[in-house]
């Protein structure tokens, strides 16, 4: 796709994104039903609508690109492989923060071309924030009680005291010891827990400088979000700081990776031993 066909794209991928957010707020507002996925995940009514909405919608787009979400049927690799561009959506990032009721939960709707995504939407519902961004068109960000026009946004350089974004669910060794190694090289440093892809977002418009991501995740938690940071200036990385693909291998999940707004640190001389001769 080039940039024209992005660029009218993207409202639509955002109507669908707000529209689905609209659902899981129906549900969070009235009460919800939690299951427990075969991977001992949760999964509620609110991330089945959801997900029920915007597979409807992507197909009346009549695009032809298939739909890769964490909550519909997978297809396999030997189909994904033979096509070079999807959909991949997670209709509720951050199912925890949904069941505990913290606002911090996203809507997230990527399109993938050729490894990498070229379309990223993150709507946050409970916050009434959208952060969405195409390839070569920029990043933006916009909220629902604004009347203006959305706000470009971009990544910072780190400044003395850099601001680290982790996860409120997944912390671990690997990450507690990357911070010591951080702290002792270059002293201070702020870390704030958030939820979801928000954490990228968070990097990408300049109030966060790296989210180290020593955790597995899958691929529909970082695509829309990978879309957003890239326009913005920065990037994710595997922690060999090479960059992170999509549908690459048979399994959906992530390497450890590091998604950065400032391209010229090594974040990886900071790793445990144990991650760098792994």
């Amino acid at each position: 796709m080039n940039q024209e066909q992005l660029s009218i794209l993207l409202p639509e991928i955002r109507r669908i994104a707000v529209g689905a957010g609209e659902k899981i707020m129906e549900i969070y507002k009235s009460g919800f039903d939690t299951e427990t996925k075969s991977d001992d995940s949760p999964v509620t009514s609110a991330d089945l609508a959801a997900n029920k909405f915007i597979d409807e919608e992507l197909k009346k787009l009549d695009l032809q690109f298939p739909i890769l979400s964490e909550e519909s049927a997978h297809l396999p690799f030997e189909e994904r492989a033979s096509r070079d561009t999807y959909w991949l959506v997670d209709p509720l990032d951050g199912t925890k923060e949904f069941i505990n009721r913290r606002d911090s939960f996203t809507v997230n709707i990527a399109l993938i071309d050729q490894h990498k995504p070229i379309l990223g939407v993150v709507y946050a519902p409970a916050l009434g924030l959208s952060y969405f961004a195409g390839k070569g068109l920029g990043s933006f960000k916009t909220s629902d009680e604004s009347s203006t026009e959305p706000e470009a946004i971009h990544s910072r350089d780190v400044p003395d005291t850099a601001i680290f974004v982790g996860s409120r669910s997944h912390t671990g060794e690997d990450m507690v010891k990357f911070l010591e190694n951080y702290e002792a090289d270059n002293g201070q440093y702020d870390l704030q827990s958030m939820g979801s892809s928000l954490k990228m977002c968070m990097v990408a418009e300049g109030n966060a400088d790296l989210y180290p991501r020593l955790w597995l995740t899958s691929e529909w938690d970082t695509a829309a979000a990978h879309c957003i940071l890239n326009e913005a200036g920065g990037k994710i990385v595997n922690i060999d700081m090479s960059p992170l693909l999509y549908n690459t291998k048979d399994s959906l999940l992530n390497p450890y990776f590091f998604a950065i707004g400032n391209n010229s640190v090594a974040w990886n001389k900071y790793l445990p031993k144990s991650l760098i001769d792994s």
